[in-house]
């Protein structure tokens, strides 16, 4: 084996629920404009044709019940809690079933953006890696496996900040289902076991401050939290 020139930090992993051994994190998929209202709340109207995506580092991750600092280069930074799923096999050019087969569990996570940089970037049509790849913006609760979580349908997705309800729906409010969105983006990926797809937020996203406590949840699975901490 060629020698390193420098130790590199070990993978990022989720908990999972009931287990002892944690859900090792490779890739980080994200899926825009997965809530019509969420989309018309930010100048947007969705294309039901297909989804689309961006991406986030895995490095960029942190764990529910961290405290962090407040990002550098913003001053509009937003929560967004979403849906998480975790592929447990490999699938490639899949249908909607297999690729929904393909879900090891399902988590809660906060897509957290620097709108600011986010608007940049479509303002002068380039990427938006500055307003959403950003350092501990990934936050994961715990995955519960696919099997005990039970069917999506009626569950409730909600965040709020200091106590103050900001986004409340269901998930039956997306436009792609999580088959469908696995499907889709095997015809562009070998999707394989450590990916993870974020599938999107509902209305009622908003700026967060150092100070502020951000809580959550999606009904039946794990809750989510953060907390901003001062600038560093």
């Amino acid at each position: 084996m060629t020698r390193l020139l420098f130790d590199m930090p070990p993978p990022n992993a989720i908990p999972v629920v009931g287990e002892d051994a944690a859900y090792p994190v490779g890739r980080i998929f994200c899926v825009g404009r997965n809530y019509v209202a969420h989309a018309e709340e930010m100048g947007n109207t969705v294309d039901r044709d297909a989804p689309w995506y961006f991406t986030k580092s895995a490095p960029n991750m942190c764990a529910s019940g961290a405290t962090v600092p407040y990002p550098p280069g913003t001053e509009n930074y937003h929560h967004e809690v979403e849906l998480v799923m975790a592929l447990g096999r490999p699938v490639f050019q899949c249908d909607r079933a297999e690729g929904e087969a393909a879900i090891f569990g399902y988590g809660c996570g906060l897509d957290m953006t620097r709108r600011d940089r986010q608007q940049d970037g479509k303002d002068y049509r380039r990427p938006w890696d500055l307003g959403k790849d950003v350092e501990n913006s990934a936050v994961l609760g715990p995955l519960t496996p696919a099997a005990k979580a039970g069917p999506l349908k009626g569950k409730r997705i909600h965040l709020s900040v200091n106590g103050e309800i900001r986004q409340d729906a269901l998930l039956d409010e997306m436009v792609w289902s999580v088959g469908e969105i696995v499907s889709h983006l095997s015809h562009y990926y070998h999707l394989r076991p450590g990916d993870l797809i974020m599938t999107g937020t509902p209305a009622g996203v908003g700026p967060v401050v150092a100070g502020d406590h951000l809580s959550g949840g999606i009904d039946g699975l794990g809750e989510i939290s953060l907390r901003l901490g001062a600038a560093e």
